[in-house]
């Protein structure tokens, strides 16, 4: 008789352990786990946490091959947020830098050595066209042209602009219209047009935005240009 209390006591306190262990295991609870490793003996190895994706320059998936510059450019969305581009891990232009506007963002590049020559924002709702064209008319041979549009890009572009711009390597800028989304990579004396170029149309019935198409992204990688002999 004495002893019928502490076997109670006993039955109870396996009873409560007994459920725990079944809960913990129903449910995959961390602590069932423990008690099933430490009863059976096994030690639980450490799961190997998956490396990380590299990270090449200004974002690209893959290393640009030598003498090649990594470059991306990402297009203003809506009249919101603004333009980026970067080149060789450089932010050339972007909000942050308090450098891009309203209209054609656009940066200038040797395309010899890499090195940044200019930027400058140009106002196509309502700025003058003269000083885009004052911009890009004199620009020397070689020169790399990198344009990434804000909010309207076309409305103020005429003839002329249009056709220095495709003398550049464009094939869009023709047709590119209001607030129509546009990125875009020339040169100055390039021979064939230009690979790294999109356009996104202005359309009510396909805009991401209201008002406006959706942002657009494109990177790459350019070749340097061999020095001009003599």
């Amino acid at each position: 008789m004495r002893l019928t209390a502490p076997l109670r006591a006993a039955a109870v306190l396996l009873l409560v352990g007994l459920t725990w262990l079944l809960a913990n295991t129903l449910f995959g609870g961390d602590g069932g786990s423990s008690v099933r490793h430490f009863f059976s003996g096994a030690s639980e190895k450490p799961t190997a946490a998956e490396p990380r994706p590299r990270r090449f320059k200004c974002g690209l998936s893959a290393p640009c091959p030598p003498k090649h510059l990594a470059f991306r450019l990402v297009s203003g969305a809506a009249n919101v947020i603004g333009p980026k581009i970067c080149l060789e891990d450089k932010m050339l232009m972007s909000s942050v830098k308090n450098n891009v506007g309203r209209g054609l963002n656009i940066a200038l590049v040797n395309g010899v050595t890499g090195e940044l020559l200019d930027t400058n924002t140009f106002d196509m709702w309502a700025g003058d066209i003269s000083d885009l064209l004052k911009f890009v008319r004199p620009l020397h041979e070689g020169t790399l042209v990198f344009v990434a549009s804000f909010d309207d890009a076309a409305t103020k572009l005429n003839d002329e602009s249009r056709r220095l711009f495709e003398d550049l390597g464009s094939t869009a800028v023709k047709e590119l219209a209001f607030r129509d989304s546009w990125v875009f990579v020339g040169a100055k004396g390039i021979e064939n047009k230009s690979p790294f170029e999109q356009r996104m149309k202005n359309s009510k019935s396909s805009n991401k935005y209201e008002g406006w198409p959706e942002s657009l992204e494109m990177d790459g990688c350019i070749p340097l240009r061999p020095p001009l002999e003599g």
